[in-house]
C-alpha cells in the first residue's frame, strides 16, 4: 500500500537563510585573546509553527567564546523578538541563530540550544555547535 503525502513542507522553508532580522550589535572585548565563556538564556521564546500558525514555546541557549566582540544583550533580545510572529521550524530556528551570531561577532565557540516545549506528545531539543578552530 503505498502512503501518500498530499502536503508537503518541501520549498516552504526555504527563505529562512536570507530572512531578514533586526541586526545583532557587538561591543569590543577588552579581554580578547583570553578564553572565557558567556551563557545566557532566553526561558520565553516564541515564535510559530509554519503548519498550525499556533505559537511555539520554548526556551534558547546560547553559550559562546568571544574573540574581538561581545554580543551587546539588548540588541539580541529585539533580535529574538523579531520571531515572534514568524513561522519556521525548531532546526531551522538554531541554525538561523547560530549563523546570525557568527555574522556578528565571529566567536571561537558557540553553541546554540533550542528547548521547546512538548507539542503533540513531542520534545524537541536541537543543538548546533560551531568551533572555529
Amino acid at each position: 500500500m503505498e502512503t501518500t503525502h498530499p502536503e508537503t513542507y518541501d520549498g516552504r522553508q526555504d527563505h529562512i537563510p536570507g530572512l531578514k532580522t533586526p541586526e545583532i550589535e557587538s561591543f569590543t572585548n577588552v579581554y580578547e585573546g583570553k578564553d572565557y565563556t558567556i551563557d545566557f538564556t532566553v526561558p520565553e521564546f516564541t515564535a510559530v509553527c509554519p503548519k498550525t500558525g499556533l505559537p511555539d514555546f520554548g526556551v534558547i541557549y546560547v553559550s559562546y567564546i568571544p574573540t574581538k566582540r561581545c554580543i551587546e544583550l539588548k540588541s539580541f533580545k529585539e533580535y529574538i523578538l523579531s520571531y515572534r510572529n514568524v513561522g519556521i521550524f525548531h532546526e531551522f530556528l538554531v541554525n538561523k541563530i547560530m549563523e546570525d551570531l557568527i555574522q556578528a561577532v565571529e566567536p571561537k565557540y558557540l553553541k546554540v540550544i533550542g528547548d521547546y516545549n512538548a507539542r503533540g506528545g513531542i520534545k524537541t531539543i536541537v543543538t548546533r555547535e560551531y568551533s572555529k578552530d
